[in-house]
C-alpha cells in the first residue's frame, strides 16, 4: 500500500478499498456503497450526533426527499447557489411528465421553511428546533471521491427558529459546541471555526460558519458548518409568529449541518496510518478482537479459554474472536489492525501456562503481556485512553501544519511545503473577493475565513492587495 507521508491522496484511496470500507463500482457515477465495515461505524456517529442534539432540545422528523421546484425560487439567493447543483426528477412511469419538476434534496431549507409557515404561530412555539437524519443529492462537478466529494451523501441537518438575532447567534454558538463535543471531543478530529467570507457563504445566509480540520498533506477539510439565516427565508416562506401584543415578526432561522460521510473519511484521512484504519474507541465497528495462537495437541484448550473471554467482555464491548484455522496468527494481526480494531488479545499454550495474556492497542501500536487476572481492568483503561490519544496525536499534526506569513512570496512556499497559511488580509467582505481570487489564480489556495475568536486588529499589510490589514485569515487548498 501506498504510503501516507508520500502520497495521502493514493494512501486513502487505496486504504477504503483494501479495507472494503466502500464499494464504487456502483454504475452511477458518485454514488457507493458503504459496506459493512464502515456502516456500523457510520450508524454509530449518527446515534452519538442525535443524542447530543436530542440533550440539547432539538427534536427530530423525517421530511420527504423531493422538493416542489417552486420552493426553491422563494429565496433568490439560495435559487442562485443550489439550482445548478439539483437532481431533477421530471417523469413518471413511462416517460409521463409530472405537473411540476422535484428536487432531490440538496439541503432542506426549502422544505423545512414550507412547513415552519403552517407550525409556528406564536411566542410560546420558540424556539423551535427540529433535525433530520438521511441523505442529500448534488450533481458534483468535480472529480468525486468516496467520503470526501460526492453525489450522494449522509449528513444530518437541524433547522431552528427564534425570535430575534441574540437568540439565533446564542444557537450559532452551540452549534460550535456540539461541533467540539462530538467531532473532536469523540472523533478525535480537531478543528478551526471560521467565519466563511462574504463570498463563500451558505447561499442565502446572513453568515456561514465552518468547521474545518488539516490533513497531514496540509489540505483543508470541512467537517461541519453552521449558518445564521436572518429572516430573508422567514419572510420567503412566511415563518412568522405573533408576540405577546398580538403583533406578526418574522423568525429569525439557523441551520446545522453535520456532515455524517465526510466525517468518516476525515476520520480514516486523519487517524489512518501505513498499517491501516485507526477508528476511536467509541465508533469502531468492532473495539476488541480475540486471537487464538494455536498449536498442534493444544487447540481445546486455547479455544476453550478464549470463548471464556469472549463471553465475559462481551457484555461490555463489542468484540470479535477470530477463531478461524485457514490463517496464521501473524496474518490475522496484520488484517485486525488493517481493519483499525482499537485492541487485539492474543493466547496461546504458553500464555495460559504463565496465566497472562498479550494485549496490543492500535492507538500506540504497542504490545505488552499483562496477568490474566488483570484483563478487565486494563481493557477499561486502554478504552478511557483510547481517543484521547488518537486526538492528541491529531492535535500536535494539525498544529505543525499551520504556519503564519506576512507576504506573498512566504505563502507561496508555505503552500509549496503543503501548509496552510495564516496571513494580515484586508477585508472578508465583498470588497475583499477579488483580491482573494487573485491569491487563488496565483497559489490555487482559497481563503477560508476568520478564526471566532477575538484577536488583535493586524498592524501589517493585506498580503494581497497592500492596504490595511482588518484581519488574520487562514489560507489553504482544499477537498
Amino acid at each position: 500500500m501506498q504510503k501516507k507521508e508520500e502520497n495521502m491522496n493514493e494512501w486513502f484511496n487505496e486504504l477504503i478499498r483494501e479495507t472494503e470500507l466502500v464499494d464504487d463500482r456502483y454504475n452511477v457515477k458518485g454514488f457507493v456503497i458503504y459496506r459493512e465495515w464502515c456502516a456500523m461505524s457510520l450508524k454509530k456517529m449518527y446515534n452519538i450526533f442525535e443524542s447530543v442534539l436530542n440533550k440539547k432540545n432539538h427534536m427530530p422528523l423525517f421530511m420527504p426527499v423531493v422538493i416542489p421546484e417552486q420552493n426553491f425560487y422563494k429565496e433568490a439567493e439560495h435559487v442562485k447557489g443550489f439550482t445548478p447543483e439539483v437532481f431533477w426528477v421530471t417523469e413518471h412511469g413511462d416517460k409521463e411528465k409530472l405537473e411540476e419538476k422535484l428536487a432531490l434534496r440538496p439541503t432542506s431549507e426549502t422544505a423545512f421553511y414550507q412547513m415552519y409557515s403552517l407550525w409556528i404561530r406564536s411566542y410560546n412555539d420558540l424556539p423551535y428546533k427540529r433535525y433530520q437524519s438521511g441523505s442529500v443529492y448534488r450533481y458534483e462537478t468535480k472529480a468525486t471521491r468516496p467520503f470526501l466529494r460526492g453525489r450522494e451523501f449522509l449528513w444530518i441537518e437541524t433547522h431552528c427558529a427564534f425570535r430575534d438575532e441574540k437568540a439565533a447567534l446564542e444557537q450559532i454558538q452551540e452549534d460550535m459546541e456540539t461541533t467540539k463535543e462530538v467531532i473532536t471531543n469523540v472523533f478525535g478530529i480537531p478543528v478551526l471555526f471560521l467565519q466563511r467570507p462574504q463570498w463563500d457563504k451558505f447561499a442565502g445566509a446572513v453568515n456561514t460558519y465552518a468547521a474545518d480540520t488539516i490533513t497531514q498533506n496540509g489540505k483543508f477539510l470541512q467537517t461541519a458548518t453552521t449558518h445564521y439565516l436572518g429572516t430573508s427565508f422567514a419572510k420567503a416562506f412566511d415563518v412568522k409568529y405573533k408576540d405577546e401584543n398580538g403583533k406578526d415578526n418574522l423568525a429569525h432561522l439557523t441551520c446545522y449541518g453535520p456532515g455524517i460521510s465526510r466525517e468518516f473519511g476525515t476520520i480514516v484521512a486523519i487517524h489512518g496510518d501505513n498499517k491501516g484504519l485507526r477508528f476511536p474507541f467509541e465508533i469502531a465497528p468492532k473495539q476488541i478482537v480475540i486471537v487464538p495462537v494455536l498449536i498442534k495437541g493444544k487447540e481445546k484448550e486455547v479455544l476453550k479459554k478464549v470463548k471464556d473471554i469472549y463471553k465475559k467482555l462481551s457484555k461490555t464491548y463489542e468484540v470479535i474472536l477470530d477463531d478461524n484455522t485457514q490463517k496464521t496468527p501473524g496474518e490475522k494481526f496484520y488484517f485486525w489492525e488493517m481493519k483499525g480494531v482499537p485492541i487485539r488479545i492474543e493466547i496461546g499454550p504458553r500464555d495460559i501456562e504463565n496465566k497472562k495474556v498479550g494485549i496490543f492497542r492500535r492507538d500506540l501500536n504497542s504490545k505488552e503481556f499483562i496477568l490474566e487476572k488483570d484483563l478487565t481492568k486494563t481493557i477499561s483503561k486502554i478504552a478511557k485512553e483510547f481517543t484521547s490519544n488518537l486526538k492528541n496525536q491529531a492535535e500536535k499534526a494539525f498544529t505543525e501544519n499551520i504556519v503564519e506569513v506576512k507576504d506573498m512570496k512566504a505563502l507561496e512556499k508555505a503552500l509549496e511545503s503543503n501548509k496552510v497559511v495564516r496571513a494580515p488580509f484586508c477585508s472578508i467582505d465583498k470588497d475583499g473577493e477579488k483580491y482573494a481570487d487573485m491569491i487563488k489564480e496565483k497559489t490555487g489556495a482559497e481563503i477560508k475565513g476568520i478564526i471566532l475568536t477575538k484577536e488583535t486588529a493586524p498592524k501589517e499589510l493585506c498580503i494581497a492587495s497592500g492596504k490595511p490589514a482588518k484581519h488574520y485569515v487562514y489560507i489553504g487548498r482544499g477537498y
